[in-house]
């Protein structure tokens, strides 16, 4: 189909999930000129691509299903448009559909879904914090940016579960199956509003399982869903939160408090790590 707007879902994986967002924004302005695409251009002294991606994505996390708008000078074929651009994808990187939208047309968020294979041995105790989780009428996080803050983020929980499939995600950890009754993989099913959203370094902090990712875990963003992409929905209870969540500013010495535990959680990496590493890779900025 003929289009001067088009919207793609696509894969990041492999090695490419350790390049950061400005990083992949950055290639994909090469990978557009090489494909010969003619894009649009950004007003202003450094002109970019308006190649806009509905959501980033933090560093480290596959992106299942990520969605990303690109707009043209001049209309293109949506077949030939995926094609060129696959052609000149990173590896990682797979454009995996199109389709036009109007000009007009913005991929709002609407929810996410976020998945990491879990150790048998820590599920009944993940298990048990996840329910307890969704069970609690608030949970308070505290927050510095934009203001400082403890906001409570339990109206963006959708569902925080374990769940078990049949088949073991790719590529899985040696040594993690579950003894025949499937594969065991945490679910962080979260609402994406103009106003707000829980954090997954929140939620993994919450059910005290950050040190999976040290230890090689790697979440994965399996959903992302675009609110002008919902034609119905069955449960009319079945929605995000309307307005911003309840929150409560920080005082000065609350706001030192939380400046230094950050500070040092940040400063904790091990030495012998070397410069630019981490358990799960090279890290790329």
């Amino acid at each position: 189909m003929l289009g001067d707007k088009f919207r793609f879902r696509f894969v990041k994986s492999g090695t490419l999930r350790l390049v950061s967002h400005h990083d992949l924004m950055r290639c994909s302005e090469r990978m557009l000129r090489r494909a010969a695409v003619p894009f649009k251009s950004t007003a202003g002294f450094h002109p970019t691509p308006r190649y806009v991606f509905a959501l980033s994505l933090s560093l480290g996390v596959v992106g299942c299903d990520e969605v990303v708008e690109l707009e043209l000078t001049e209309q293109r074929d949506s077949d030939e448009l995926l094609a060129a651009l696959n052609a000149q994808a990173p590896t990682g990187l797979v454009f995996t559909s199109v389709k036009p939208v109007p000009m007009k047309a913005t991929a709002m968020p609407r929810r996410v879904v976020y998945e990491m294979s879990l150790p048998a041995e820590r599920v009944p105790e993940i298990e048990a914090a996840a329910t307890a989780l969704m069970a609690e009428p608030k949970v308070w996080v505290e927050r510095l940016k934009p203001s400082p803050k403890r906001l409570n983020i339990r109206p963006y929980f959708r569902g925080v579960s374990v769940e078990r499939q049949p088949t073991p995600p790719a590529p899985f950890p040696s040594g993690r199956g579950a003894g025949g009754v499937g594969w065991p993989l945490l679910r962080l099913d979260l609402w994406v509003t103009q106003t707000g959203s829980a954090r997954v370094d929140e939620l993994l902090h919450l059910l005290r399982i950050e040190d999976l990712i040290d230890t090689g875990a790697v979440l994965s963003r399996t959903v992302v869903e675009i609110r002008d992409e919902i034609t119905t929905t069955i449960d009319p209870a079945d929605v995000p939160p309307d307005g911003p969540a309840d929150s409560v500013p920080l005082s000065g010495a609350e706001v030192a408090a939380l400046s230094a535990r950050l500070n040092e959680e940040s400063n904790q990496q091990p030495i012998e790590a070397g410069w630019g590493a981490s358990p799960n890779g090279p890290v790329v900025e």
